[in-house]
């Protein structure tokens, strides 16, 4: 009886199919998170459209997807630059002032690029007419640039972004979640959730000052494209669906929305086996005839001497960090020698 009833309705459902798929990807590292879940989704029949400028680093043509490319008045030697110098400022041991005031400076210069980039596909005609006739199932981006966005909200396309945050929590402002700056320290910080109160001003002064600068240009482009005032914070409010690349292993927990989903695991993906030198410090059977078994902060420490003994230009930021763990857990491996004093120029 009960299948009598149900057969009717199971006639009328059909199998899943594929959809389509714009990709507006960011690039670096970004791109090489992002493009693993490509390779997935192309696996299972999706169709991926990928544009991207031509001045470009990682981002390359693959069978798994169309590349679509549209100019940009910059070139790829200005990115990497940019990149790089963003780089050696995370690693600064420089006063908080000098930390702060060169933070600013490049947060001029990405936004500068990434807006030029933006405004050059927003206002690239061939590109926004393939856009609109495509008729797209749904729009991959990460907002760390709100180009794919703005785009979204012009053609209606539901958004999905990939992200591992947006600086200042913008992200996690949009999504609705708290995140006060008393307690949560602002990336390029340093601060722990234990602050003084000077410490929590330099907290909220990161915030209030190098955050609205960065992402003012892209809120004049987006409210001047979509033809009404709109914030970053707006803008990215109309998100459906939020991927990012965290776990709160490493992060401050906080209540989050339901539309968050949390994929710290896929960087961890492609695991590689340890090399012989390093998996008989993790192996019990090996510790007992080769050594001390070592646990896993030791086996970080391990990895990050071989990082500093391999790249010179982090050597003397890391010396302290390698000095406490030698302090802590005792492993015979000699520090590297003093960097020369002129290592970074």
């Amino acid at each position: 009886m009960l299948a009598a009833v149900l057969l009717p309705f199971l006639c009328c459902l059909s199998s899943a199919a594929a959809g389509k798929l714009l990709v507006i990807p960011m690039e670096g590292s970004h791109w090489l998170s992002m493009k693993a879940v490509l390779a997935e989704l192309s696996r299972r029949g999706h169709e991926i459209i990928v544009i991207a400028p031509e001045s470009r680093m990682l981002i390359d043509s693959s069978a798994m997807y169309m590349l679509k490319m549209y100019p940009v008045p910059f070139k790829k030697e200005e990115l990497q630059e940019l990149m790089h110098s963003f780089a050696l400022d995370t690693f600064s041991e420089k006063p908080f002032l000098f930390r702060f005031l060169n933070t600013w400076e490049n947060f001029r210069k990405s936004s500068a690029i990434f807006k030029a980039t933006c405004e050059s596909l927003l206002y690239n005609k061939e590109v926004m007419k393939y856009i609109e006739e495509s008729k797209f199932d749904a729009i991959l981006t990460d907002p760390l640039t709100p180009c794919g966005q703005i785009i979204a909200l012009h053609f209606s396309i539901p958004t999905v972004f990939f992200l591992r945050g947006v600086p200042c929590a913008i992200d996690v402002h949009a999504a609705q979640s708290p995140d006060p700056p008393s307690y949560v320290p602002r990336v390029f910080s340093l601060y722990t959730d234990h602050m003084t109160f000077p410490q929590r001003v330099k907290n909220l002064l990161i915030k209030s000052f190098l955050c609205n600068f960065a992402y003012l240009p892209f809120e004049h482009l987006a409210s001047d494209f979509l033809h009404r005032p709109i914030t970053m914070k707006e803008l990215l409010s109309h998100g459906s669906i939020w991927l990012k690349r965290m776990d709160f292993v490493f992060e401050y927990p906080m209540p989050v929305m339901p539309n968050i989903v949390f994929i710290g695991g896929i960087n961890c993906g492609q695991r590689k086996p340890l090399s012989q030198d390093l998996s008989i410090f993790g192996d019990p059977c090996a510790a007992t005839s080769r050594g001390p078994q070592l646990s896993l902060p030791q086996i970080i420490y391990v990895l990050l001497s071989q990082l500093i003994f391999r790249n010179n230009q982090f050597l003397s930021v890391n010396r302290s960090i390698v000095a406490e763990f030698r302090h802590n857990f005792r492993h015979k491996v000699p520090l590297p020698p003093p960097p020369p004093k002129k290592a970074f120029q």
